[in-house]
């Protein structure tokens, strides 16, 4: 794998901060192993927790400086601007309501962001920090981490290239089994902010991993959602927010197709999928074999195609770090996000190119508003008993 400005015009690694992911986070967890699985990335600060104490013994297990540990998130960004050793970048890795103030704040003081997703709650925060970010010339990049993996990143390619002719059908799905029982209700701290709507937004299984699903079809299928019909329904009886969505999805290159999300389907972890269809070929790719795609050219056999082994090419290649049969999976792929978006950051700072990567691979501000976007369209869809709402961002 190489990464030819990654370390950038000679700047060594990026400095980055932090704000949430504290003490028995998960997320944030999984942000830090990111950034540090190829050493280009330097953790340097952080507010991260609300709680002063928190937050101070989180930033002394990370080995983060008194002096940069925050007890709030706007102090840093102030102090950090103003030194001339701060932060280049944020990650943020809070509930949702705070990540369109998280990220306003550091965009203002001249920092680049690296934001968790869903970008914002609303889609009015969200188009405001389109606006903010191309106003304050930074880049704001969205962890829809789904499209680090190397075999999504191939599966784009081969649809781009025509190996599977007019596509004409996409269905994506995210399924999983954790919030059957009331577990939000009985304290659970991951589950009671994702099932609050002063927290969550409009839909709690949307915002969580429908937009994962939502991303993963526009960015193989290289489109977005023009218009849905959606369905949205709470399997817990009390509980505030939604935990299963249906939606139909009116394509914007023509094709037809479906989404569906799921928080309480026993017997699914994590079952995440997209199944592209043309007239030529189908192709599908699932999280729980991420290292292959399914690709059956029309009237012929199935060809398994492997990470790092034969139909392994182009993209999928490049941020590969291990030969086939060597597994690769959801760390690898957030790292090659955050790879990527360390180098374009850097690369943008100098005015210079990040060689080799393309930046359409990275979700940025404007995939992140799709997302929103299409939350909320699948929100009015199911107030209005499923009617057809538009769902395009168009031109923020």
């Amino acid at each position: 794998m190489v990464y030819a400005t990654s370390d950038a015009a000679g700047g060594g690694r990026l400095r980055v901060g932090m704000v949430g992911g504290g003490r028995n986070a998960f997320i944030g967890a999984v942000h830090r192993l990111a950034m540090r699985l190829d050493n280009r990335i330097d953790l340097v600060a952080g507010a991260l927790s609300a709680d002063p104490e928190n937050a101070r013994v989180s930033a002394a297990e990370l080995g983060i400086a008194p002096d940069r540990t925050y007890a709030d998130y706007r102090e840093m960004a102030r102090a950090e601007a103003a030194r001339p050793d701060g932060i280049e970048a944020v990650a943020i890795v809070t509930p949702n309501h705070l990540h369109a103030p998280v990220a306003s704040a550091f965009l203002e003081a001249g920092i680049d962001v690296i934001c968790d997703k869903p970008l914002a709650t609303t889609v009015e925060d969200a188009e405001a920090l389109v606006r903010l970010a191309r106003e304050a010339d930074r880049k704001l990049f969205v962890t829809l981490n789904i499209t680090g993996h190397a075999m999504v990143r191939q599966a784009r390619e081969m649809v781009a290239a025509g190996e599977l002719g007019r596509v004409n059908a996409i269905h994506t799905a995210f399924i999983q089994e954790w919030l059957t029982q009331p577990i939000d209700a009985q304290g659970h701290k991951q589950a009671e902010w994702r099932t609050d709507p002063a927290r969550a937004g409009q839909s709690a299984v949307l915002a969580d991993i429908g937009v994962h699903a939502y991303n993963l079809a526009c960015f193989t299928g290289g489109c977005e959602a023009d218009e849905v019909s959606a369905d949205l329904f709470t399997a817990v009886p009390g509980r505030r927010l939604d935990d299963n969505a249906n939606v139909l999805v009116r394509w914007s290159n023509g094709a037809r197709g479906t989404l569906l999300a799921s928080q309480t389907s026993p017997g699914h972890y994590g079952d995440l999928s997209v199944r592209l269809y043309g007239d030529r070929a189908g192709l599908e790719w699932h999280a729980s074999r991420p290292e292959e795609l399914r690709f059956t050219p029309y009237g012929e056999e199935t060809r398994t195609l492997v990470r790092g082994g034969h139909g392994s090419r182009g993209e999928s290649r490049r941020v590969s770090r291990m030969p086939a049969a060597h597994p690769e999976g959801y760390i690898e792929a957030f790292a090659n996000l955050y790879n990527d978006a360390a180098a374009l950051i850097r690369a943008h700072r100098s005015r210079t190119v990040a060689e080799g990567i393309d930046p359409a691979l990275v979700p940025d501000v404007l995939d992140g508003a799709r997302g929103v976007r299409f939350v909320a369209a699948a929100v009015a869809s199911h107030a209005r008993g499923g009617g057809w709402e538009k769902a395009g961002l168009g031109q923020p």
